[in-house]
């Protein structure tokens, strides 16, 4: 699909391209000293802009579920995230361009051998509310079990004082986490896979159209397990 004023204009509406940055997700976007942000998001957004040829400017949020609920806003034009039934009713998303792994956190007082059984035995789950995660583990069996939190820090905090044995995130994020706190550990198997996407408002079908197109052109062309090794991520990890 050609580049035209057009398009740009239905991609871009302020003559800007704002793209959503979901700072909850460490894997993906993280912050400098000094502020600046950083990450696989960041060199993903910086590509879309040139091949359209429109300046970018990013709008931060801490979590997943404030980009998702700011949708029909009118703040963002391009988004990453997890690819969800529920978010998908606002947001158009692309194929997956990389897949990553929830997994639990559990204590050290925590004896449960594996994820499976720490379901199955009740135990509570920390996790924060409007990830993906989160969306994802309360439509399974222990649903009931899961605690909700507002953000990671506050979930942490609960893990750590010992009001909840276990905690739900990103695999990447726990194995960080579990160093931490010596005695604690990541549970295998990892409970889901994350299937992370580019998004967009719905409503604008011929930048959908392009936005699923780079994608896909990023991919095949090994531009994304590019991205993903500079920041530390296997190539592995690409949705191909």
């Amino acid at each position: 699909m050609d580049v035209t004023d057009e398009l740009r204009r239905e991609f871009a509406p302020t003559g800007v391209l704002r793209a959503a940055l979901n700072h909850g997700n460490r894997v993906l976007v993280s912050r400098d000293e000094d502020g600046t942000a950083r990450g696989i998001t960041i060199d993903l957004a910086h590509a879309l802009a040139s091949e359209l040829g429109l300046p970018l400017e990013f709008v931060h949020f801490d979590k997943a579920g404030d980009v998702t609920s700011a949708a029909t806003s009118g703040v963002y034009d391009v988004c990453f995230l997890a690819v969800d039934p529920a978010r998908a009713e606002t947001i158009f998303f692309t194929a997956p361009y990389v897949k990553i792994e929830g997994s639990y956190l559990v204590s050290a007082s925590c004896n449960t051998r594996d994820a499976a059984t720490l379901v199955a035995e009740g135990h509570k789950i920390a996790a924060v509310q409007g990830s993906a995660y989160t969306l994802d583990l309360s439509r399974k069996p222990g649903a009931e079990n899961l605690v909700l939190f507002p953000d990671f820090p506050s979930a942490a905090a609960a893990f750590d004082s010992g009001s909840v044995p276990a905690m739900a995130g990103i695999g990447a994020v726990m194995e960080k986490e579990a160093e931490l706190r010596p005695g604690s550990r990541v549970l295998n198997p990892p409970f889901m896979t994350i299937c992370q996407a580019m998004g967009m408002p719905r409503g604008r079908p011929a930048a959908a159209e392009f936005l699923a197109s780079f994608v896909q052109s990023m991919l095949a062309s090994g531009r994304v397990g590019q991205i993903l090794e500079r920041h530390g991520v296997s190539a592995d990890c690409a949705a191909i």
